[in-house]
């Protein structure tokens, strides 16, 4: 079982167990499968360009073949920026208390959400669960497993239960109307334009 989302407020800290939410699951799904003559379900593979190996489901997730068809397994793999340095790698937040900062909803509608994750509470402190409960927001650092890029995530309540919204900070920039001035003509109407020419027929 994964580890526990764990968050502080006010020196109190408070563990959720987590589960992420998706559209199979609010919607249910349908899924076709592929069968052979004998009515087996078919495995979905894929040909490398040069036709050398043949990949099955998840073997890529282990690493990557270079162009010149070298194999590198992940652990090799580091994170580079846009200048081409080496950038640190960020440790999961997963386990370790992270201190929560209560914001403005506008701050949450300005995130490029990526996923959401279904709360059930191990040990919550009372504080946060009432500021929950009363509408409060509560932004903190996630990242669900390490590699090099840190997400932001929100901490919600209502209703249906207690939610991790998280995703990218965005910082919209917002565009004025430029002024136009126009000038309103009226046309007047040809009194004929809709008369029918019986010689056309």
């Amino acid at each position: 079982m994964a580890k526990p989302i764990v968050v502080s407020l006010n020196g109190q800290e408070s563990r959720f167990d987590h589960k992420k939410l998706s559209r199979r699951k609010l919607y249910g799904y349908r899924r076709r499968q592929a069968v052979d003559g004998t009515g087996e379900t078919c495995a979905k593979a894929n040909l490398t360009e040069d036709g050398r190996y043949l990949l099955r489901s998840g073997m890529t997730a282990q690493g990557y073949f270079t162009a010149a068809g070298r194999w590198v397994p992940n652990k090799e793999l580091v994170g580079l920026d846009d200048n081409g340095a080496v950038v640190d790698k960020v440790e999961s937040t997963l386990g370790t208390s992270q201190p929560l900062e209560e914001v403005k909803p506008q701050v949450l509608l300005d995130l490029r959400m990526s996923s959401v994750y279904t709360l059930a509470e191990q040990d919550v402190d009372p504080g946060l669960k009432a500021a929950l409960e009363g509408g409060s927001i509560f932004r903190f650092a996630f990242n669900y497993r390490g590699d090099y890029k840190a997400e932001t995530a929100f901490l919600v309540a209502n209703k249906a239960g207690t939610f991790a919204i998280v995703g990218d900070a965005t910082s919209p920039e917002w565009i004025e109307p430029v002024a136009v001035q126009t000038v309103a003509t009226e046309e007047e109407e040809d009194p004929f334009e809709d008369d029918l020419d019986f010689e056309m027929f």
